[in-house]
């Protein structure tokens, strides 16, 4: 458990950045990389050469949600520094020669979900992103300039381009670099090993040849190059030019040794059991569905009041709460005002706020499914897995779902509508009622005919919408031991087995970053080549040369 002390809050605005600057320019923002040296989210290291932490890319994450949600009339974002002559030299590496694993594996998992983000909001919301690398760009700094869309470097003979760590630090690049390398950038493989095992990167005419930046551009003409280049990538966007943006109001929650509470849902941890128990509530009183009063409602409009609440809550258990390594998903309220801000969703899907909503609600529902945490989902009297909240069934690894044969009345239901089949992609860019079906069209034919339509327990289980459907004399021996054995099993091969099955289907980009490269930089953070007493992250600016043991496993 953290102490009140050390947990981390994911909660901030402008006002309290400490490390970027926002500026808006008509259709263009420019996002300043300027960070406070002495601005850590923790003691013992100071964030020089523009390096990060954790703090930096919370900063960050809201930056851009932000520009999403408050300025409509952004096309196009420039991605700078404000510093002279370092662009940023990525992950602070004092930060993480002094982390656990645990932190470090979690700062490098939202710092992949936030750049993941920045292209999602390219690829769906038409906000193109433009890296100004206006000086040196190492390790982490490459790999967020990697997430924009296109990179124009200065040509003044010492910025360049840098993967260091492999020869450096004796890790891989965290957070996509080598993914990206080969499938976004298309770096001839070769090439991109010379440029993973040199320090000092490449730069200039050489940079642009083998895909590393897409410009370069001297320094005399480099800012107004950018500017140029970013008027046309906006020109390519269909944002509104003159909608008014909608404010983001600070999440309110409570939060206590019990768990943490929102107006849409709740979570309750048992620690002796180590699980928690997420609750999600349903609409309660009259919805907007014209796009006018879903537009006045703004962060108050439920399904973005419920996307931010349960982003914040996922954010907040995986950082703060190590030891509760299964989280069990439930529901209550009215499954019609559910089906009701699902279609509301549908309807107004092409409006740009909705839009935006939609987005803000696929990325969270996301972070479900790369959580290292068994998921079980619990459909129970008073359920309400209709619509959006039933792909909380179809992203937990068990869903199980009471039968009441004495008592039909008050048997639970699972009720399909069409926001399960595509509005709300997984990271594959399947549906996860696809990736649960393989996307076979018998199984998938038979769920969409039930649209709408309330699926009891048996019906659900025959048309394979749960796992289980115990009637009401064994549901509670059943759903116990469940829970009992996944306890006493071992986290590490959870988190191994869990991911290999969640992602059963195509690859992606992002699969390939969260699987293969997670599980492999997993491996390494935790060799003494890298962290051991005379591993080079450990030695790292200490003045000694870092000792391998030679040996190839």
């Amino acid at each position: 458990m953290s102490t009140p002390q050390s947990r981390v809050d994911y909660r901030t605005d402008p006002s309290q950045y400490k490390h970027w600057k926002l500026a808006f320019d008509g259709p263009v923002a420019t996002l300043g990389i300027d960070i406070a040296e002495d601005g850590g989210i923790r003691d013992g290291y100071k964030l020089k050469l523009n390096s990060y932490d954790l703090g930096v890319d919370i900063e960050l994450h809201d930056a851009l949600q932000r520009i999403r949600f408050e300025h409509p009339e952004v096309r196009t974002v420039v991605v700078t520094s404000l510093k002279d002559r370092v662009f940023c030299s990525g992950a602070n590496i004092f930060m993480l020669g002094l982390s656990s694993h645990a932190w470090k594996v979690n700062f490098c998992k939202f710092t992949n979900e936030t750049r993941n983000g920045m292209e999602d909001a390219s690829r769906e919301s038409g906000l193109k992103f433009l890296a100004a690398v206006n000086g040196s760009c190492a390790g982490g700094g490459y790999e967020l300039a990697m997430a924009c869309d296109e990179i124009w470097l200065v040509d003044d003979r010492s910025s360049s381009v840098a993967l260091p760590e492999v020869p450096l630090l004796g890790v891989l690049p965290g957070t996509g670099g080598l993914t990206r390398l080969t499938d976004k950038r298309r770096v001839r493989h070769d090439h991109a090993d010379i440029f993973c095992t040199v320090v000092e990167g490449i730069r200039g005419e050489r940079a642009k040849a083998w895909r590393l930046v897409d410009e370069v551009v001297k320094p005399n003409r480099f800012e107004q190059a950018i500017h140029a280049r970013a008027l046309e990538l906006a020109g390519e966007s269909d944002r509104p030019a003159g909608a008014k943006g909608v404010a983001l109001t600070r999440i309110e929650r409570a939060e206590g040794e019990a768990g943490l509470g929102y107006g849409t849902v709740d979570v309750a941890i048992d620690r002796t059991k180590r699980t928690a128990t997420f609750t999600a509530k349903a609409p309660a009183g009259v919805q907007p569905a014209d796009i006018d009063g879903i537009v006045a409602a703004g962060a108050n409009w439920w399904p973005l009041k419920f996307a931010r609440e349960l982003d914040d809550a996922i954010l907040s258990m995986r950082t703060n709460e190590l030891d509760i390594g299964t989280w069990i998903f439930k529901t209550e309220g009215d499954a019609k005002a559910v089906l009701a801000a699902d279609a509301s969703l549908m309807a107004h899907r092409d409006h740009w706020f909705v839009r935006e909503t939609i987005g803000m609600l696929r990325r969270t529902l996301a972070r479900i499914d790369v959580s290292s945490r068994s998921l079980f989902a619990l459909i129970e009297p008073g359920s309400c897995f209709a619509g959006t909240f039933a792909e909380f069934a179809f992203a937990a690894d068990r869903g199980y779902m009471a039968a009441l044969p004495a008592n039909e009345d008050e048997e639970p239901a699972i009720t399909l509508s069409e926001v399960n089949f595509g509005l709300f992609p997984m990271i594959t860019r399947q549906s996860r009622i696809g990736r649960r079906f393989y996307d076979e069209a018998a199984p998938l034919d038979a769920a969409r005919a039930t649209i709408g339509e309330p699926v009891k327990p048996l019906e659900a289980e025959r048309l394979g919408l749960v796992t289980a459907a115990p009637d009401d004399l064994d549901w509670a021996d059943e759903i116990r031991i469940a829970l009992e054995e996944r306890a006493a099993m071992s986290p590490d091969a959870l988190t191994g087995l869990e991911a290999n099955l969640r992602f059963n289907g195509p690859e992606t980009m992002e699969t390939r970053i969260f699987g293969r490269l997670s599980a492999w930089q997993n491996w390494i953070f935790n060799r003494p080549n890298a962290v051991g007493e005379k591993g080079a992250l450990k030695v790292y600016g200490k003045g000694a040369k870092a000792q391998f043991d030679a040996a190839r496993v």
